[in-house]
């Protein structure tokens, strides 16, 4: 599944992104493969905002369809947000 499919509210981890490029530039605002995030918001045809930590980050639909995610049920939430 890629991250342009997750719905709001639902929780998932980065399984793989790509382009290294992205992915070097991605990991400045905590985004890597194997990070925890949620999807607060998806605009109509437009990004999709995910939120990490406290921050909340805006990403284009072009580019979310290239990374892939796994969601995570509400245990698998749990288990992650408690070694966070």
């Amino acid at each position: 599944m890629t991250l342009d499919q997750v719905n709001k509210g639902q929780k998932f981890q980065i399984v793989l992104i790509p382009d290294k490029h992205i992915s070097a530039q991605a990991i400045r605002l905590g985004i890597h493969e194997g990070a925890i995030l949620t999807c607060v918001y998806k605009f109509p045809a437009g990004p999709v905002v995910i939120q990490n930590g406290m921050q909340e980050i805006a990403i284009g639909r072009g580019l979310a369809s290239k990374i892939q995610v796994k969601l995570l049920d509400k245990g698998d939430a749990k288990k992650c947000s408690a070694t966070i």
